[in-house]
C-alpha cells in the first residue's frame, strides 16, 4: 500500500535532507516488508514528481492493486519476475470472472496505464528488458484534434478496454441543483422548508463552496487550493468577476482565467467576514498557527510573496507559485498575528482538504435520499453541469446575435468572442475541443423543448459584462 514517504521520526537525520527525498512522494513495500530501492526509484523520477501529489498517490494505488494480484495469486514475489500472462490473468480477474469486481473500462484503462507507466520506465531505467503490458501500434490522431502527445512512444497498451464511456456525462439542470444544495447540504426538507433538526454548522460555508463549483467549473483540488490572494472580493462591481487560476494549482498545467457571478461573490464576501473570521479568531486565541510545521510566512498582507531566510540568505517565492500542498502551510503576518492564506477552513481555522469536501458531498447524499429527494451530486458532476448549462446559454446567445447579422459581420464576431464550445474548453482547462465534445452530445440527445425546459436564461453570461468592470476588479485586486 502507498505510505506517506517521510515516517513519523526525527527529522533531523540528515538522510532526509537529501533532495531527492521530496516530503509526501508515496512508496511501496514488497511481501518480505523490504523497500525495493528500483521499484521505488519509479516514484521519484521527474515523470512523477512533474505530477500533482494526489495523482502520484493514484499511481501508487493502482500499481499496489496489481503486485498484490500477481503476488498472491501468482506467486510473483518480486516485481520483476512479472509477465505477460500475469497481467492477462489480472484483466480476466478485473473484468470478466464471476469472482470479479467486474470494474468499468474506465477504471480499468485507468488502471493498466499506470501499470503500463511503471513498467515502461523500468525498462528505459535498465532495471528489466521487457514490459509485461502487452502493446499494439497506436491509432494516429484525427486530423485537427488540437491534442499534443506528451507521450512519443508508437504503442499503446492493448489490453485498454472498448467500453469505456467517454462520451456519457451526468449533470444536475440547474433547478434539480438547487434542489440537492437545499436539502443535502442547507438542511432544507424537499417541501422547502428548513428542517429544525438540521444540525449543519457550516451549511453556508458548503453552499457557497457548491455554488463557485457549479458556476465557475473548477475542479474540487483547484478550488480548494484557493488562497485570500486567488478569490476576488470586490464589492458592488455587478457582472462578472474574473481571477486568474494559476499553473501551480490547476491540473494538467492548465492555467486559465476563472468568471465568477456577482451572486457568489456575495455569498463569498459573506463567508470570509462571518464564519471564517470566527474560526480564525479562535485558532489564534489557542496558539494554533504558530504550532504550524515549516510554514511559509507572507510578510505583508498585501503583496503575495513568501520570503524565506535560510543561512542567512534570503529568498522571495511568488503565491501564484506554490503547489496546493505548499498553500496549506502558508500564513499571513498580518497586525493582529498570524492567519492563514488558505480560503477555505475547517472549524478549527486549518485549511481543508480534499477528502473532506468529499466527505461533505457522501453526507449530502445520504441527506437527500433519506428526505426522499432522488438526486446525488459530486464535485465533477457540478463540473459537468457548469459545462452544460454554460454550453447551452452560450449557443442560444450565439445563434441569436448571428442571426441578425451579415457574413462579414459574423466573421468579425466569431473572431472576438469565439465559438461557444471553444470558450467552454478554455474555462474547463480542456486542451482539445474535442474533450468537450462530450458536452454536446449531452445536450443534442434532448429535445429542443425539453432544454429550454431544464437551461432557463436566467444565469448569467460572463461574455455579457463590460471589460472596464474587469479592469476594476483586477485593479482592485492587485492594490
Amino acid at each position: 500500500m502507498p505510505r506517506p514517504a517521510v515516517p513519523d521520526t526525527n527529522l533531523e537525520w540528515p538522510g532526509f535532507a537529501r533532495p531527492e527525498l521530496v516530503a509526501g512522494t508515496p512508496f511501496l513495500i514488497d511481501p518480505s516488508f523490504e523497500y525495493d530501492i528500483e521499484l521505488n526509484a519509479f516514484f521519484r523520477s521527474v515523470d512523477m514528481q512533474a505530477k500533482a501529489r494526489h495523482t502520484q498517490v493514484g499511481y501508487a494505488r493502482d500499481l499496489a492493486a496489481f503486485l498484490n494480484f500477481v503476488a498472491v495469486s501468482r506467486d510473483r514475489a518480486r516485481w520483476c519476475d512479472v509477465n505477460e500472462a500475469d497481467h492477462l490473468a489480472y484483466w480476466r480477474w478485473r473484468r470478466i470472472d464471476s469472482q470479479g469486481p467486474h470494474i468499468q473500462g474506465a477504471t480499468w484503462d485507468r488502471e493498466v496505464a499506470a501499470v503500463d507507466k511503471f513498467y515502461r520506465w523500468q525498462v528505459r531505467a535498465g532495471h528489466i528488458l521487457n514490459n509485461p503490458v502487452p502493446q499494439r501500434v497506436r491509432r494516429p490522431m484525427p486530423f485537427g484534434a488540437g491534442l499534443v502527445r506528451h507521450d512519443s512512444s508508437t504503442t499503446t497498451p492493448a489490453t485498454y478496454s472498448h467500453d469505456a464511456a467517454t462520451d456519457r456525462i451526468e449533470w444536475l439542470p440547474p433547478q434539480s441543483y438547487r434542489l440537492w444544495r437545499d436539502v443535502g447540504i442547507r438542511g432544507y426538507r424537499a417541501d422547502g422548508v428548513h428542517d429544525t433538526g438540521f444540525r449543519g454548522r457550516w451549511a453556508a460555508r458548503n453552499a457557497s463552496f457548491c455554488d463557485l463549483m457549479v458556476r465557475t467549473g473548477m475542479r474540487l483540488s483547484e478550488q480548494a487550493a484557493l488562497t485570500v490572494f486567488d478569490v476576488p472580493t470586490a464589492r458592488g462591481l455587478g457582472g462578472y468577476q474574473r481571477f486568474w487560476l494559476p499553473t501551480a494549482i490547476a491540473k494538467g498545467r492548465s492555467a486559465r482565467r476563472v468568471y465568477v457571478p456577482e451572486s457568489v461573490i456575495a455569498d463569498l464576501i459573506g463567508y470570509a467576514t462571518l464564519d471564517r473570521a470566527e474560526v480564525i479568531a479562535r485558532a489564534r486565541a489557542c496558539g494554533r498557527y504558530e504550532q504550524v510545521r515549516r510554514p511559509l510566512v507572507i510578510p505583508d498582507p498585501h503583496s503575495p510573496v513568501v520570503v524565506q531566510t535560510r543561512s542567512g540568505l534570503r529568498s522571495t517565492v511568488k503565491v501564484s507559485n506554490l503547489d496546493a500542498d505548499e498553500r496549506r502551510r502558508l500564513l499571513i503576518d498580518g497586525p493582529d498575528g498570524l492567519t492563514p492564506a488558505a480560503f477555505w477552513l475547517s472549524e478549527f481555522g486549518t485549511p481543508i482538504a480534499v477528502s473532506t469536501w468529499k466527505d461533505m458531498f457522501a453526507v449530502a447524499n445520504t441527506r437527500c435520499r433519506r428526505a426522499g429527494v432522488p438526486l446525488t451530486a459530486h464535485a465533477h458532476r457540478l463540473r459537468h453541469t457548469f459545462a452544460v448549462v454554460t454550453l447551452e446559454q452560450l449557443q442560444r446567445g450565439h445563434i441569436s446575435a448571428m442571426t441578425e447579422m451579415t457574413a462579414e459581420q459574423r466573421g468579425q464576431w466569431t473572431q472576438i468572442f469565439g465559438d461557444p464550445l471553444d470558450w467552454v474548453r478554455r474555462r474547463l482547462g480542456h486542451r482539445s475541443v474535442v474533450t468537450t465534445q462530450i458536452y454536446l452530445h449531452a445536450l443534442s440527445e434532448l429535445e429542443m423543448e425539453t432544454r429550454m425546459m431544464l437551461v432557463p436564461n436566467t444565469w448569467e453570461d460572463p461574455r455579457d459584462t463590460p471589460l472596464d468592470v474587469f479592469d476594476v476588479a483586477t485593479e482592485n485586486k492587485t492594490q
